[in-house]
């Protein structure tokens, strides 16, 4: 979990941001998982989470404590607690007509998006637990998942079972082998 103690001052901040910045975008490079042409996971952890508070610290300018403590609130619970896996799920249409109409063909997108560790059972994630993202008509662009692991799985994966990802949507299909760079990233969160 983040503290206001582990983030860096804004002056701080100023000074090592282009080499910390630098550090994040490999590291999300790595954990970022295409889901076929319109969708990937972009998978969380304390190290990504932290550099969206200080980005959101420094644009905002923060000094207050109170106000540091909500964007801690916001983003702490996007940070695996060593069980799961956190992931913000991005559907891509650049065009904004055919966005609007994927959106409509893709209801429940996120309920069909999927992984699997090794042989063992696909799990689903718990979906937008901040908010319902869907609506009577379409879904939403964004979405915050949340895959619970059983132990079995967490074994499996600390030991390099091939992990595997996809959506089984009736309007999208798409499988994913994680490459051993990720799979480790991956496995690193679990406790």
């Amino acid at each position: 979990m983040l503290t206001r103690e582990k983030l860096y001052s804004l002056e701080e901040y100023h000074r090592l941001r282009p080499a910390f910045r630098a550090k994040v975008i490999a590291l999300k490079k790595i954990r970022t998982v295409p889901l076929g042409a319109h969708a990937s996971l972009h998978f969380e952890n304390e190290l990504t989470m932290r550099y969206q508070v200080q980005e959101m610290v420094r644009l905002e300018r923060m000094y207050e404590p109170e106000k540091i403590q909500e964007e801690l609130d916001v983003y702490n619970p996007l940070i695996p607690d060593g069980t799961n896996w956190k992931a913000t799920l991005m559907i891509e249409y650049p065009d904004a007509e055919e966005r609007k109409l994927a959106l409509s063909r893709l209801k429940g997108f996120e309920q069909a998006v999927w992984i699997q560790v090794g042989e063992l059972t696909k799990i689903h994630p718990i979906a937008n637990e901040d908010l319902d993202r869907e609506t009577e008509v379409k879904t939403s662009a964004v979405h915050f998942l949340r895959f619970e692991l059983t132990p079995e799985m967490v074994a499996a994966a600390q030991t390099g079972a091939p992990i595997r990802a996809g959506v089984d949507h009736p309007s999208y299909q798409a499988q994913v082998l994680l490459s051993h760079e990720t799979s480790e990233s991956l496995a690193s969160d679990l406790a």
